[in-house]
This record gives C-alpha cells, sequence and structure tokens, in this order.
C-alpha cells in the first residue's frame, strides 16, 4: 500500500515550485512530510536552471519505521524548455527502485516529428503528441505558469510513461493553513486524470508563487494521503 500511494507523488506534487511572470522559474529545493495512513516519507523537489532551460528532479523515499515495509526510492527527473505561453519538455527519466513494478523508463519528445519515442522496462514506446502535452514532472510547471499568468486551462494531458491522459482541474476555493514552513493563505486547486478514483487537492500559497504548502489525495471521499510543506529554499545559478 504504501508503495503504490508513494508513487503518485510526483502527479500530486503539481504546481510544485514558484514561478515568475512569463514563465521565470525560480531554482529552489523543497521537502514535504508524506503521511500515508500511519505510514511516512518524504517528497524532496528540486528546480536547477540548465544551458538551454530547466531540469526539475523529484525523489521519493520511505522514512523512520515505513523503512520496515518499503525500501528503495523514485527518481524522476525532466528536462524541458520555458517559453512565455508554457513549458515544453524535451526528456523525461525515471528510475523506480520502490514500487513493485521496478520501473525504469526514458522518453524523448520530438516535437518536430509529433511523438513521445523511448523505452520502459527495455520495452520500447511511442505515442503520437497531438497539441501540447507533458510528462509527470513538467506538467506542474505549465500549471503554475497557467496559474500566474491568469490563463489557466480546465483540461490539460499528461503523458504517462505509455499513454495520454487528460487531467481535468479546477479551483476550490482559499483558506488559512498552517504548516511546519508557516501559516499561509492558500487556494485550492483540485485534479484528477479522466477515468480515476483519486482527486487531488493543493493548497498554493500565492505568497510562495503559489508553491503547494498541502497536497491531499482522496480516493471515494476517504482521505488516504497528506504532504505538508516542511522546507522551501530558493537557490540561485546552475
Amino acid at each position: 500500500m504504501l508503495n503504490r500511494y508513494l508513487r503518485m507523488l510526483p502527479l500530486l506534487a503539481l504546481y510544485a515550485v514558484p514561478l515568475q511572470a512569463e514563465s521565470l522559474l525560480t531554482p529552489h529545493k523543497a521537502t514535504y512530510k508524506v503521511k500515508i495512513s500511519v505510514l511516512g516519507g518524504q517528497l524532496d523537489t528540486e528546480l536547477r536552471q540548465t544551458a538551454t532551460g530547466y531540469s526539475a528532479t523529484h525523489i521519493i523515499e520511505p522514512t523512520g519505521m515505513s523503512r520496515m515495509f518499503a525500501r528503495g526510492s523514485i527518481v524522476e527527473t525532466s528536462h524541458f524548455d520555458s517559453a512565455s505561453d508554457g513549458v515544453r519538455p524535451r526528456e523525461y527519466v525515471s528510475r523506480d527502485t520502490l514500487s513493485r513494478e521496478k520501473e525504469n523508463a526514458t522518453i524523448h519528445f520530438d516535437w518536430d516529428n509529433g511523438e513521445a519515442r523511448g523505452t520502459v522496462n527495455g520495452g520500447e514506446v511511442v505515442s503520437v503528441i497531438d497539441g501540447l502535452a507533458h510528462d509527470r514532472v513538467s506538467i506542474q510547471y505549465e500549471l503554475m505558469h497557467d496559474l500566474v499568468s491568469g490563463d489557466s486551462s480546465a483540461k490539460y494531458t499528461m503523458f504517462d510513461i505509455d499513454r495520454l491522459r487528460p487531467v481535468n482541474v479546477q479551483i476550490i476555493g482559499e483558506k488559512i493553513v498552517k504548516v511546519p514552513a508557516g501559516e499561509f493563505q492558500v487556494v485550492g486547486v483540485q485534479h484528477q486524470a479522466e477515468g480515476s478514483k483519486r482527486v487531488t487537492t493543493l493548497w498554493c500559497a500565492e505568497q510562495l508563487g503559489y508553491l503547494p504548502v498541502v497536497i491531499e489525495q482522496h480516493r471515494n471521499g476517504k482521505l488516504q494521503v497528506r504532504a505538508k510543506l516542511e522546507i522551501y529554499t530558493p537557490t540561485s545559478g546552475q
């Protein structure tokens, strides 16, 4: 059970960095404490600037007593370019030694030919991309760009390793929350992949550039996962 929900956290952590206007990303490091029932884990995210754009890495690991039941980590990295109208992924890499499936994937986005091509656990995958699509990491930056610019959509497209999945998004209100990193006025952003029973809500702090300070996942109306921001550190340079 722990492995299954930890595996979902890269997708849960949509909006996980603050953006400035015109998709100017702020290099950073952030740490979230994750609670799944009585089990625990940690999500670390980092955004670095590169010569051609940005590189974002998410790392998920079990912590404390949870390491008795689950070992390994999930490391996902996306290399993408930033533009005034959003972000465009170039390469996505996933190395999962935590989940039962032990996923090992590398996907390249060929925009000239309209294809997402690569390998998943040694097997070749190819998918036609008609219009803008994102991997499980870069989608968060596209969503954040749109939220900051006030041009958000109700539907996005995510390339989930070997298939395209529509993702529905809506704003659900505002409130004040207190987490280890501080107290924040937040707006709720809820998303759900079409055909999924899981609904994820991100409570994003405007004063941190809409960084999510609380991430919650419900299945059939029951809370299953909660992550709270512990540390956020802006960084500089490559």
